[in-house]
């Protein structure tokens, strides 16, 4: 595992600088200047003093390679940077917003959990039945529904006219339903089917029908030995979900007035934040490296195959 954890820090640093490179980078092209927003005013109202003045506070009167110099060096002693508009470090304002878009997160992996396994399980125990039915019509309606329409859907039906759940806001865990149901529902039908094609992949191996052959019940097959293999595909992509629900959330944020790391990239994109947005591309670049990571660590745990596969290659 050791060489496995090394080679995934060296992928993290190559990943954090060239993201720091891209983002840099892009942020420079966009159109806008910040110094006017910041200012908050007029180009006729604003005198050449005032902009020289603050882009000399800023750093934008120095070289490109100056400034990502600063940045990077900054960077190193964990050091984002303080956010144009509201003055606070960088870090600070993401950590205060990174538990908000985690709790979304969480919920929607509850609500995946809580529909794909038990539908993806029983599909793959009983293929060609109802249950394999019903995971395909699940797979349909998921890929087919754009979290944006479901979640309107979910406030006019929920807030709206039962009125049962509140439509926006943060704080009670009512108010958390119906984003987390939205942003979740699309992954479970991913997961039911991944699971069910893994499950009667497992069923098919010689090790399964080895077991039944010795008379091993077949809720013992099911949960000690298929559901063991037929989770490797799943964490995979799990782990590419949880970087996807951390840096794809915006748009049911934006809707459900979630205020998490989603909305306060969009509105450092608006106002020109760019420390802000550069801190936020880098915290999702750095948490999609750590979520491959542990996925990889995961495989020793569920699949003894892959252990004793790599103790004889040593």
């Amino acid at each position: 595992m050791l060489p496995l954890i090394k080679q995934r820090v060296i992928q993290l640093v190559l990943v954090i600088f060239i993201l720091s490179v891209f983002t840099f980078g892009l942020m420079k092209l966009a159109p806008g200047d910040p110094v006017m927003l910041i200012l908050n005013a007029d180009e006729m109202m604003v005198t050449d003093a005032d902009q020289a003045e603050l882009r000399k506070e800023l750093g934008f009167d120095q070289p490109l390679y100056v400034q990502y110099g600063k940045w990077m060096f900054g960077l190193l002693q964990l050091d984002l940077g303080k956010s144009y508009m509201s003055g606070n470090p960088v870090w600070d304002e993401l950590m205060k917003r990174l538990p908000i878009t985690l709790e979304l997160a969480g919920g929607a992996l509850l609500v995946m959990a809580a529909i794909a396994l038990p539908l993806g399980i029983a599909a793959g125990r009983f293929p060609g039945k109802w249950p394999d039915h019903l995971s395909r019509v699940l797979a349909l309606i998921g890929a087919s529904i754009p979290s944006f329409w479901l979640g309107l859907m979910l406030i006019y039906v929920f807030a709206f006219k039962l009125q049962l759940l509140p439509s926006n806001g943060f704080g009670e865990w009512s108010q958390s339903i119906l984003p987390s149901f939205a942003l979740g529902f699309s992954l479970a039908a991913v997961y039911a089917r991944l699971l069910r094609s893994g499950l009667m992949e497992s069923y098919s191996e010689d090790y399964v029908r080895a077991a039944r052959a010795r008379g091993v019940k077949e809720w013992r097959i099911l949960w000690i030995h298929a559901i063991r293999a037929a989770l490797l595909p799943v964490m995979t992509v799990l782990g590419l979900s949880m970087g996807s629900l951390l840096g794809g959330a915006v748009v049911i944020e934006i809707l459900f007035s979630w205020p998490g790391l989603g909305s306060m990239a969009v509105d450092a994109i608006f106002a020109r934040d760019y420390p802000v947005i550069q801190g936020y591309v880098l915290l999702t670049g750095v948490f999609v490296v750590a979520m491959n990571l542990m996925t990889d660590l995961s495989y020793f745990l569920i699949d003894p195959r892959i252990r004793r596969g790599k103790e004889a290659a040593k």
